[in-house]
């Protein structure tokens, strides 16, 4: 049985503090939100990405980033100017000519700004993978990852990715302001750790199911995609034409599976 990952501690840059005004009480008393700062990511020395995200696992996300955008990225590591808020990405082979968009992700939608589907399309082989999952893990899935959100624990802002083996062991959970970054840094965990593809284990997500992170999940070669939210039309197409279970409105006891339902098992 695959290692399960502890629950990590309270990281607390993931959270600022404030003041609010409690209504109707109308007592002022501190509280903490998420923290939202942009990241650069380089390769070369050269901005090919800015995205609003929670600090922390920076390297995770830019790694993830860069799989899902196609850039075949090998390591990465703070930039030898020590620049803040940025990540430098080895990627043998880039072509700096060839990169014809800058991109820009906000933490409120992962495709604004992209233009049309041909623009962020990314070539992902049609996952095989003929792993099968019991409903009674599926369905429990939420309330694991729920556990391991220590950050939506101090501020109720913040989305979560986890990645668990069919049996329900947790191997990594990340947080992030942004949905699609959350999901970035646990495949840039897995890409690190040798696990890509992820033919033999699930991805969960706490939210809805957006196109972009069936295409990350697609990427990542990952066959059960699992949301406490509901899919997109475009989300349920692609899934489809990747052969990726989609599972959503998973929560208490029941769920909805878009697509490939064969893999999900009484």
């Amino acid at each position: 049985m695959e290692p399960v990952q502890p629950i990590p501690p309270a990281d607390l840059r993931g959270s600022s503090r404030v003041s609010v005004r409690r209504l109707p009480e109308g007592a002022d008393e501190p509280d903490r939100v998420a923290v939202e700062e942009p990241l650069e990511i380089r390769i070369e020395g050269r901005p090919v990405a800015v995205t609003m995200r929670t600090p922390g696992h920076d390297e995770e996300l830019a790694l993830g980033f860069c799989l899902s955008e196609g850039l075949r990225p090998a390591r990465a590591r703070l930039p030898g100017d020590l620049a803040a808020n940025t990540v430098e990405v080895d990627a043998p082979g880039f072509d700096p000519e060839g990169l014809q968009r800058s991109f820009y992700t906000s933490s409120s939608c992962g495709v604004c700004g992209k233009g049309a589907l041909e623009a962020i399309a990314v070539a992902a082989d049609r996952v095989e993978s003929g792993l099968r999952v019991p409903f009674a893990v599926v369905s429990g899935l939420p309330e694991l990852l729920r556990a391991a959100q220590p950050s939506f624990d101090r501020t109720g802002g913040i989305h979560a990715t986890g990645l668990f083996t069919p049996q329900g062991g947790l191997l990594c959970a990340r947080e992030d302001v942004g949905r699609h970054n959350a999901m970035d840094k646990v495949i840039g965990w897995a890409f690190r750790e040798g696990r890509l593809p992820l033919a033999d284990l699930v991805l969960c997500v706490s939210g809805r199911l957006s196109f972009e992170l069936v295409q990350k999940a697609a990427v990542a070669g990952c066959p059960v995609l699992v949301a406490v939210g509901a899919p997109s039309s475009l989300a349920v197409e692609l899934a489809a034409d990747r052969g990726i279970t989609l599972c959503g409105f998973v929560r208490d006891g029941r769920a909805n599976v878009y697509t490939e339902p064969w893999r999900i098992v009484p």
